[in-house]
């Protein structure tokens, strides 16, 4: 088996007027991401994605031009199955053949950002292919599945104190969601508004939900520290991303003020990122983006190392379809996972670009039992919302 075709495009898929959302990326209209197709000798093919924004806001011509000049030629002719293979050339660059028969990395200086997300979007394509080709699963291929369906959280929230409420109720009356999450941060005038909203969730939704909260890293600490000192008696799940994922420092300073578990990592590449998380002690759940983070190979690495600090692992999801189903097989498969992100916002991205349905009730999520990654692709979806660059 012998890959002949790479091929990434940057799509970007219209948002219904009426679904549109302001937060502090301002209002999204489309959502985007370069999805990358891979195609062996033998007809398999194999779909991934790569990130380089968060949340759907975001720019891919440089990314997409990354993956089909300088990543596509360095992949034609290989064996799709030798993935950590692939990973580990794709990360050392020049120095790939000393590196491998050293027995450590050697990476590229680029060795954060477009490079990993290029990563990223092959490894996911790669495991798709390898599931694929020997008719399982990708949980199947990674250890195996905990559950056949495992809990979900609503992700969204960015009404005002009025309608928040309802809002998040409405995500529960939809899905039956036990847990659900809002945004808070930049968008806000000010700290003490996003903490009215945070107290008027959690009057609305009584203390049998769970409520997390993202403020997308646009907090300073001293900010951070004060909003969750307001909210100390909402009992909130977790507090995401409190300050810019540069301040590790200043991420562990908060997490040591407050009783709020601290979740991060959205914004970070690579184990050796969330290895300083971990000694840092800066948080306490590891959110890893597979289309950012270097795929499922190296979110398995990220999750062994949330195992080994007693940690917890709930993957960033809100993301396109590949990257969100190869979350769904690495949260079937980690130990330390619980939860996993449901974006309740628009997300054409995922609901446009598959055929079928999620399956989800009672606020939990079915993990795909078909091979590969478990899901088929709409390709004349795809091919209507290609983005020329």
């Amino acid at each position: 088996m012998k890959i002949v075709s790479v091929q990434a495009w940057w799509v970007s898929i219209p948002i219904e007027t009426a679904r549109q959302h302001r937060s502090d990326f301002g209002t999204l209209t489309t959502f985007d991401a370069a999805i990358l197709r891979i195609e062996t000798d033998d007809g398999l093919v194999g779909w991934g994605e790569g990130k380089n924004a968060a949340g759907s806001a975001g720019e891919y011509a440089a990314l997409v031009h990354l993956l089909n000049v300088e990543v596509a030629p360095k992949l034609i002719g290989r064996n799709p199955g030798d993935i950590t293979a692939i990973w580990e050339m794709l990360y050392n660059g020049v120095r790939a053949a000393k590196a491998a028969t050293s027995g450590h990395a050697m990476p590229a200086l680029a060795r954060r950002g477009l490079t990993i997300a290029a990563i990223s979007a092959v490894d996911i394509a790669l495991w798709d292919i390898l599931g694929k080709h020997l008719n399982q699963p990708v949980w199947q291929l990674i250890g195996g599945r905990m559950a056949d369906r495992l809990p979900a959280y609503a992700s969204g929230g960015w009404a005002n104190a009025a309608e928040i409420g309802a809002q998040l109720q409405g995500y529960i009356d939809q899905g039956g969601f036990k847990s659900v999450k809002m945004r808070i941060g930049s968008m806000d005038a000010n700290v003490h508004t996003s903490a009215e909203r945070v107290k008027a969730a959690r009057a609305a939704l009584g203390p049998d939900i769970e409520i997390a909260v993202d403020a997308h890293g646009t907090y300073t600490v001293a900010e951070a520290k004060r909003f969750a000192y307001l909210v100390r008696d909402c009992d909130l799940a977790w507090f995401e991303e409190p300050v810019i994922g540069d301040d590790k420092q200043g991420m562990a300073e908060v997490r040591a003020a407050t009783n709020i578990p601290i979740a991060a990592g959205e914004s970070e590449c690579t184990r050796f990122d969330f290895r300083d998380l971990a000694t840092l002690r800066a948080c306490d759940i590891f959110q890893p983006d597979p289309a950012f983070c270097g795929g499922i190979t190296e979110s398995l690495r990220i999750a062994a190392i949330a195992a080994a600090f007693n940690l917890r692992f709930a993957p960033h999801l809100w993301a396109g379809a590949p990257c969100f189903f190869a979350g769904l097989h690495l949260c079937a498969a980690s130990p330390a996972s619980f939860i996993v992100e449901y974006s309740s916002g628009a997300n054409p991205m995922i609901h446009d670009l598959t055929e079928g349905k999620i399956q989800l009730a009672d606020g939990m999520i079915s993990i795909p039992d078909g091979p590969g990654l478990g899901f088929s692709l709409s390709e004349p979806v795809l091919r209507a919302h290609i983005r020329n660059a």
